[in-house]
């Protein structure tokens, strides 16, 4: 039980926030192309193909993660107990788990056309280089807003089978939405960032950052709007944008008090709830 619960809390399945995150896009794309009018119960079986996939990617990417981060951790109050930091587990442990959670993973990849097993791979090699970019560049929530959005294309071609301007739109806002939601969690251990040379936007924008989040969020919400218009949405689908506007702009940067870690982690965690209202506002559009 002790092994089962370190398991747990080194890939994070006890706080779901973070797969959901990854799952959301994969569900945008996929709810924007795909034909209703056709198998309801294929859609549902995608879903639960990009549910299976996001989980375990995201649980395999925490693994690596620590791995790469394990002696920042230590020196981070926030991060200092994390199962491999405080040697509870160890890295040929952590790496065995980490190589079986890909292995299903690629088990649930197979299931898909081969122009989005192709394209899933191709993206292998960021996915797991984003934990080195804290090490070198202030950006490192750019690189991981690439990677974790990158299942809106994948969502897109397991149905359509070929890309088009449509979800690279959608990806590229998406992109700004985790730059925006990433910086606020970083506010959390700022200060011991800063002390121990990691990187980050939440360090770069620190005198001023509303006015970084207010830009990030403004082209995601444009994002949505021109995705609305490209694919002829009904008016509903613009009426009903109000309410992630609000979100956005109003509760989590108006309201955002960066000194507490409290309100970072409660504006963070908010963007789950902003995940399921982009999903209905997608379903208003199209089917309503």
């Amino acid at each position: 039980m002790n092994q089962i619960k370190l398991f747990i809390e080194l890939t994070r399945l006890g706080r779901p926030v973070g797969f959901m995150l990854l799952f959301w896009p994969c569900l945008w794309g996929l709810t924007i192309v795909y034909d209703f009018n056709s198998d309801l119960l294929n859609y549902f079986f995608y879903c639960a193909l990009f549910l299976s996939g996001s989980v375990l990617m995201r649980s395999a990417g925490c693994i690596v993660n620590d791995i790469a981060d394990k002696n920042f951790d230590k020196k981070v109050e926030r991060t200092k107990n994390r199962p491999i930091a405080s040697g509870k587990v160890s890295v040929k442990l952590a790496s065995v788990y980490a190589l079986f959670l890909c292995s299903v993973a690629f088990l649930v990849l197979i299931n898909f056309n081969n122009f989005t097993i192709l394209m899933a791979l191709i993206s292998m090699p960021l996915a797991f280089t984003y934990p080195l970019m804290k090490r070198i560049t202030y950006w490192p929530q750019l690189f991981l807003g690439i990677t974790f959005n990158y299942g809106l294309i994948l969502a897109w071609i397991s149905i359509s089978n070929e890309i088009s301007v449509v979800p690279i739109i959608f990806y590229l806002g998406a992109i700004f939405w985790t730059l925006g939601y990433d910086t606020i969690y970083g506010f959390q251990d700022i200060k011991d960032d800063e002390i121990i040379g990691v990187k980050s936007t939440s360090i770069k924008f620190k005198n001023n950052p509303k006015k970084f989040l207010y830009i990030s969020y403004s082209l995601f919400i444009s994002s949505l709007f021109l995705i609305g218009i490209l694919m002829q949405f009904k008016i509903y689908y613009f009426l009903f944008m109000i309410i992630p506007i609000l979100h956005l702009l109003v509760f989590q940067v108006k309201k955002l008090n960066t000194g507490l870690s409290n309100d970072c982690l409660t504006k963070f965690k908010s963007n789950n709830l902003l995940g399921l209202i982009i999903f209905i506002n997608i379903i208003v559009g199209k089917l309503i």
